[in-house]
């Protein structure tokens, strides 16, 4: 019984040392929107929407966010959005990049330091603590997951005449949501893989399996074969035996890159389905009525 408590206690200890961060993303254009407006500053229950997206973190075990905005809007965000709504818990505004994973990477590269890290799209301000708590969680039990929720809609694969090819069985597909969570250096080495292939090759992984990345001129790289148990035995490993090319287009989410530059498999986590993420003018009234579900918004 003794072991048993020194070993809880042990853990425990770990967990509380754990440092968490939030990289929330908001330096998209929003075009579908049909506004001047960029849809992270709109306003949604009577604050600008990224307000009540980094309040659910704020209020979260999570340590410290990073804010990923556009480029020259950091005096902004931190004027108009730090100071004004008074925000503790960010440590770093930081410009974004052309896409997506330029962003992540910005991101990833300022959380230097921590432990496990929850990358989110800015655009869902719905995020509950339930779910920030469960996917930090999943990060210490799987060093990888994502939240998803069951898709409730049939789902057609469609042909370039955009006639239906392909009806994949429902029960096996999930709709993708964020945040996703991670263990930091399997995170971050995989993004150093998929962006600074030179950087991988000339060695100073933070994993050394050997496996490196390389580029070429048509824009696609070339990920490593499967990793194995590269960043600890709590993530499942891939099972990938060849070095596929990978387009950047190709890259949609954040455990993809995990998934194809490590070798190793994200662990859905049930989300919600009123985790929205707002990209339409409707969706901001639809978020409207979610949000007014929550005491104090």
């Amino acid at each position: 019984m003794a072991n048993q408590n020194g070993t809880f206690r042990e853990r425990q200890t770990n967990i509380m040392s754990d440092r968490i961060t939030a990289i929330v993303l908001a330096a998209g254009r929003g075009r579908r929107m049909e506004s001047n407006i960029q849809k992270q500053y709109m306003l949604l229950a009577g604050q600008p929407l990224i307000c009540h997206t980094l309040r659910a973190f704020e209020k979260s075990p999570v340590d410290d966010i990073i804010l990923v905005c556009g480029s020259g809007e950091e005096e902004y965000c931190r004027r108009e959005i730090m100071d004004a709504y008074g925000f503790t818990k960010v440590r770093a505004v930081i410009p974004g990049g052309a896409e997506r994973y330029d962003s992540v990477y910005a991101g990833l590269k300022a959380a230097a330091g921590c432990d496990y890290v929850l990358i989110h799209d800015g655009a869902r301000p719905c995020v509950t603590d339930e779910i920030i708590r469960a996917a930090i969680d999943g990060a210490r039990q799987y060093e990888a997951c994502e939240i998803a929720v069951p898709v409730k809609d049939t789902i057609k694969v469609a042909g370039a005449d955009e006639f239906a090819v392909e009806t994949p069985p429902r029960s096996s597909l999930w709709a993708m949501q964020t945040p996703q969570a991670f263990a930091y250096p399997l995170v971050y080495e995989a993004y150093r893989r998929f962006l600074e292939p030179d950087a991988a090759q000339d060695g100073g992984a933070l994993f050394s399996d050997g496996a490196a990345s390389s580029g070429n001129a048509a824009g696609a790289v070339t990920a490593p074969a499967a990793l194995g148990s590269a960043a600890g035995s709590g993530a499942l490993a891939g099972t990938a035996s060849a070095a596929p090319t990978i387009r950047s287009s190709d890259i949609t989410d954040d455990a993809m890159v995990v998934e194809r530059f490590m070798g190793r498999r994200a662990r859905l986590i049930r989300g919600s389905y009123e985790n929205i993420k707002v990209t339409t003018p409707e969706d901001l009234a639809v978020a409207e009525v979610f949000l007014s579900r929550t005491p104090g918004i």
